[in-house]
């Protein structure tokens, strides 16, 4: 009986109001959509005399010119230095989790979070 009065005060309330926007219709997207790939996030101290570095694996599949910007981006967004070499990003320090959740904002797979 509740729904009964909910939907009554619903239709009651649009009537009353007729000035409300109705709202937009849903678009189609055009053509698929580009699949993003699963980076690798890790951490590597090899041969940096003991500092740390993040590496961010997996580029391959991206354009090099739109690896370059994430790469710059993700630099630019941590405020850090960094590099994109052999289709690897390089984020000096640990800054694993920072980056592993700037990717996911950005809509990239990635693995989980040390």
């Amino acid at each position: 009986m509740k729904t009964n009065d909910l939907q009554s005060a619903l239709q009651a309330f649009l009537q009353n109001n007729p000035d409300l926007p109705q709202g937009e219709e849903p678009t189609e997207t055009s053509g698929p959509t580009e699949k993003m790939p699963r980076l690798i996030v890790r951490l590597e101290t090899k041969g940096r005399n003991g500092k740390a570095a993040t590496i961010i694996s997996g580029l391959s599949q991206i354009d090099p010119g739109k690896a370059q910007q994430l790469a710059a981006d993700l630099k630019k967004k941590l405020a850090t230095g960094g590099s994109f070499r052999d289709d690897e990003i390089l984020i000096q320090g640990d800054r694993r989790r920072d980056v592993i959740e700037t990717l996911r904002f950005l809509g990239f797979k990635t693995n989980n979070c040390p």
